[in-house]
């Protein structure tokens, strides 16, 4: 195994690289369709969240790897290779499984705990399925982490400890008060119709509002989602769905306002905001920034991912960071009359509308600098203890198939040895009658099976262990066996349709 992983997170770079370096569906089909190509892998999948892209790969040749992957990416991205080096980190073989592992946790999770990022693994792997660019090893990787996923959020309790960003973006909206009362009666409008957004419609749904309204590019996605809105048995929210084209009319009805889209530009700027609320943009004061300290960005036991601004982070997280300030633009004081919610990355909404009275806004980049503490310290250390875990069987797991091929192809010469004796036997003693035939065939099978027990079963276990790959080689030296054969053997595997399904 040769796995690695090259990319940027809210952890390792600021909210506006973030941004500048998303990745549309179309752009991640052909970044990975290029780096199946480039010389140096031989899988690929990425990852690409609102608050992450990541590429995975299994290369040949760890710095010729490192290169290509961090090339491509900046390709893709549209960042320039230069800008955007100093915000990757990179991760090899076992430390690459550990990372993704602890993703599907929620342990490297802007909110820790929470759970929506195991849906978007799953559609990682469906898209490098979809477009044969993943293999046996990614996906065997990425089907142990959703299982590693799904187990710690059922062994512990990180799954109520943590927060999804909707949840957690209520409750800063809330500013401290109950959200289920700060929400009860409030008209919301929900702007997009993906998964992000649907969670933030049922949520909000659950939380008491008295109306939600869908706009969406798509028509028929926002009638699908009020739809399901309506059928909910523990809500009695009132829904309907708009063109987009009517989201200045809404925003003059609304209190609450969340967006996620998939736009490569701002949705709400920060005129229509304020011709929504009658005031002028230019006459709003610009609220004073306010400095705090920020805990290290690899303290999740803080509840806390903090971006850094204005300068370069470490291309890796392996020891401690020291606290950093940062500075936060302060809302505008006085009452609150639109609240908004902006979950997109790219940004949808115009930052600028901090600055315009009697509007609160929370983004990706306020979510992360206003994620606490958490009393969680016991779960998050029982998920990384289940982490380290799953870490060693998958690379076990792994060592052990490296060696199977071989075994298979040394079985496979073995019956080919009796085949080839039991045809001399039957030209030399052609009289034999078929039951003393089949008892002489039986008992040298018998013979050459028992050879070869103790050796088969002992190489799985030595290659299972660390360094333990060398064992399959060894393998193939002593019997010398036809590499051919055994790269035979792995591609039958490799290509069984029953393989890499869940």
């Amino acid at each position: 195994m040769s796995l690695l992983v090259v990319g940027l997170s809210h952890r390792s770079a600021p909210v506006s690289v973030l941004e500048r370096a998303s990745l549309a569906a179309d752009t991640q089909a052909k970044l990975l369709q290029d780096t199946i190509a480039a010389e140096p892998a031989t899988e690929a999948a990425v990852l690409a969240t609102c608050n992450r892209i990541e590429l995975y790969a299994d290369v040949d040749k760890f710095h010729a790897g490192v290169a290509e992957l961090s090339t491509l990416l900046a390709q893709h991205s549209g960042v320039g290779l230069e800008e955007l080096t100093p915000y990757l980190y990179v991760h090899y073989e076992d430390r690459a499984v550990h990372h993704l592992f602890s993703v599907a946790c929620g342990l490297d999770s802007m909110v820790v705990g929470e759970g929506q990022i195991l849906g978007q693994i799953k559609d990682a792997l469906a898209r490098g399925q979809e477009l044969h660019t993943a293999g046996r090893l990614l996906n065997d990787l990425f089907q142990q982490a959703l299982r590693v996923g799904k187990r710690a959020h059922s062994e512990t309790g990180i799954d109520r400890a943590g927060q999804s960003l909707v949840t957690f973006g209520l409750q800063q909206l809330a500013a401290g008060a109950d959200p289920a009362l700060w929400a009860g009666g409030k008209r919301a409008l929900v702007i997009g119709a993906g998964s992000m957004s649907s969670l933030a419609a049922a949520t909000l749904a659950r939380t008491g509002v008295a109306e939600i309204v869908v706009a969406n590019r798509t028509r028929a996605r926002a009638d699908r989602l009020v739809e399901i809105l309506q059928q909910g048995d523990d809500t009695a929210v009132r829904a309907r769905a708009v063109e987009m084209s009517a989201v200045g009319d809404e925003l003059t009805r609304a209190d609450i306002v969340v967006s996620c889209t998939g736009s490569t530009g701002l949705v709400l700027t920060a005129d229509a905001l304020a011709d929504a609320l009658g005031v002028t943009l230019d006459a709003a004061p610009e609220a004073p920034a306010v400095t705090a300290v920020a805990p290290a960005p690899d303290d999740v036991d803080q509840h806390a991912a903090w971006v850094e601004n204005g300068s370069a982070a470490s291309a890796a997280h392996d020891g401690p960071a020291t606290p950093r300030r940062v500075t936060v633009p302060a809302q505008s004081t006085g009452p609150v009359r639109l609240a908004l919610l902006d979950l997109a990355m790219p940004r949808d909404i115009d930052g600028a509308a901090h600055r315009i009275a009697g509007v609160r806004l929370v983004d990706i980049e306020s979510l992360a600098e206003a994620s606490a503490d958490a009393p969680m310290a016991a779960d998050v250390d029982r998920v990384r203890t289940i982490v380290s875990d799953e870490v060693a069987a998958f690379g076990a797991a792994q060592r052990a198939a490296h060696v199977a091929p071989t075994v298979v192809a040394l079985r496979t010469m073995a019956a080919d040895v009796v085949a080839g004796e039991i045809a001399r036997l039957d030209g030399r003693l052609p009289d034999l009658d078929e039951k003393q035939r089949a008892e002489i065939t039986q008992t040298v099978r018998r013979v050459v099976d028992k050879l070869l027990h103790a050796p088969t079963v002992r190489v799985k276990q030595l290659a299972s262990e660390p360094g333990g790959a060398g064992y399959a080689d060894a393998l193939r030296e002593l019997f010398d066996l036809d590499p051919q054969t055994v790269a035979a053997v792995s591609r039958a595997d490799l290509n069984d349709p029953n393989r890499g399904r869940s």
